[in-house]
């Protein structure tokens, strides 16, 4: 699904305040500390409340090797003055509608700053502007607000609801389905424009090329 530019670690997205770079294994602590809370676990199909740093560890190696493969983008979301402490995780995988899937979570202390759109809007750039599909879809708990406006403001519509897997929360939920096609984006996308490389700048110059082609 995703380039060669996204297979490597050193790869990550740079917004107004946030880097978003691949999670590692020393994020285990931030990431089960934060994620597991309850507000922000029963917000997600695969996460646990009460979930441990050494329940995170697998997920880590899992979506590393998935970034790796070019099978999916996991990142880790981080504040520009502390890149070493996820504050959350932004993601597109694959979807069980035959869409690609985009989903994320953030810490609920940033929760109400406008970090979790900065991010939405950062990866949804950055997947089609570096892959050829034509749309992105996400799904969203019908209270779930907040999710909701993040996809709104991404230009995500509503498509329709339905019963989606959620593992973590003893079987399937009732979600709102959302799609972003490649048309909507391109209207937008004039609104901002993604800052994407790897950490030794030797993407810059690809990044260039990616949005010239993004922008034809």
């Amino acid at each position: 699904m995703f380039p060669e530019l996204t297979r490597d670690d050193v790869f990550r997205i740079e917004t107004r305040r946030l880097w978003l770079r691949w999670p590692r294994l020393e994020d285990a602590e931030d990431i089960a500390r934060e994620a597991g809370k309850p507000e922000v676990a029963e917000m997600t199909a695969r996460i646990p409340v009460g979930m441990r740093p050494q329940d995170v560890l697998h997920f880590v190696t899992t979506v590393r090797e998935a970034n790796t493969e070019g099978a999916q983008l996991s990142l880790a979301i981080t504040l520009k003055g502390r890149p070493e402490h996820a504050i959350g995780i932004i993601a597109v995988h694959d979807g069980a509608l035959a869409l690609p899937e985009f989903g994320y979570w953030l810490a609920q202390p940033f929760w109400g700053s406008g970090l979790a759109t900065e991010a939405a809007q950062a990866l949804v750039d950055v997947f089609f502007a570096v892959t050829p599909l034509e749309a992105l879809g996400a799904s969203a708990l019908p209270y779930n607000a907040a999710s909701r406006r993040v996809l709104k403001k991404c230009g995500f519509a509503l498509v329709g609801n339905g019963l989606a897997e959620a593992p973590a929360r003893g079987g399937p939920q009732a979600v709102d389905f959302f799609r972003l096609d490649r048309s909507t984006w391109a209207a937008l996308k004039g609104w901002r424009e993604p800052r994407f490389q790897r950490q030794d700048g030797s993407g810059e110059a690809q990044r260039r090329r990616q949005m010239q082609m993004a922008a034809k």
